[in-house]
């Protein structure tokens, strides 16, 4: 099993202006510990209820965090694809890709954030459009990745001309992970779509993975080929004491068919759980 991690908060001592410095320290030490993934939200206001508290723009944040690290993979959990232009989140991910020396994943979804776009001013139609405007997403994005700069022709985006100048160094194109458990679209857009699926540690886990299995044999895809990932928050404890705990519950979802647990760490601004992550459950689940 791998592990990967989420930084979905970013309200720390020292405030904006240890942001910076704070953020490069966790990254560091994930990325020199074996994390194999470090993602940030792709949201404008802070979630729980407390749309005040600091929330970084997600893409900025991932260039900072490749100038960091040399190997961990990076992306969003999840990108809603309401929030850009599809040609225009090609473009961002292609150039996180060149500049990061190959290390990018595009994460996305439908988006449910209401709140937080209609306060922004984005558009946020029903969710029926909200999953066209992802399928379109997803088709123009791979058609961006690909030889064909011609035209796309869609029910909601109108493109003469998919240019895209440099091409992502990962061929044949970033991997893309679709992140939600909706069994009749979400689950179908990642057997058509994807090489990850990332859904919540649940008891459901099982009968959402049966689900997209029979999504891939519809779609002729090869089950095999595309890698289970399931958010996971990690809490290790202070001095590692949930240690034991942590390694039991990964190796549960490792025998639901889970290859990855990805998730925000508690504390993680104290880089100790991330260190203890690194030298007592990393090791521990490789061979899960």
């Amino acid at each position: 099993m791998k592990i990967g991690i989420q930084i979905p908060n970013f309200t720390w001592a020292g405030g904006a202006e240890q942001l910076g410095p704070n953020l490069a320290s966790i990254v560091k030490t994930a990325d020199q510990g074996g994390f194999e993934y470090i993602a940030v939200m792709d949201h404008f206001w802070q979630l729980g209820g407390k749309p005040e508290l600091d929330m970084l723009e997600a893409y900025t944040a991932l260039g900072f965090i490749a100038a960091h690290t040399e190997r961990a993979k990076l992306l969003t959990v999840v990108t809603g694809a309401l929030y850009r232009f599809p040609a225009v989140l090609a473009k961002i991910i292609s150039t996180l890709d060149v500049l990061s020396g190959g290390r990018a994943i595009l994460g996305v979804g439908a988006g449910w954030n209401v709140e937080e776009s209609t306060g922004l001013g984005i558009p946020f139609p029903s969710t029926k459009e909200r999953f066209e405007l992802l399928e379109e997403a997803l088709q123009i994005c791979l058609q961006m990745w690909s030889d064909d700069e011609g035209p796309y022709e869609g029910k909601h985006n109108h493109l003469t001309r998919t240019l895209n100048v440099p091409q992502p160094l990962t061929k044949p194109h970033p991997p893309i992970m679709i992140g939600g458990g909706g069994e009749k679209k979400t689950l179908r857009f990642v057997a058509k779509y994807a090489q990850l699926c990332n859904v919540f540690d649940s008891p459901d886990i099982e009968r959402k993975l049966s689900v997209l299995r029979e999504h891939c044999e519809a779609e002729g895809r090869d089950y095999d080929e595309i890698e289970k990932t399931a958010y996971y928050i990690f809490n290790v404890g202070e001095n590692g004491e949930r240690v034991g705990e942590t390694v039991q519950r990964l190796h549960e979802l490792a025998d639901m068919g889970v290859q990855t647990a990805v998730g925000m760490v508690v504390d993680v601004e104290k880089i100790k759980p991330l260190e203890i992550i690194a030298n007592e459950v990393i090791p521990a689940v490789a061979e899960f």
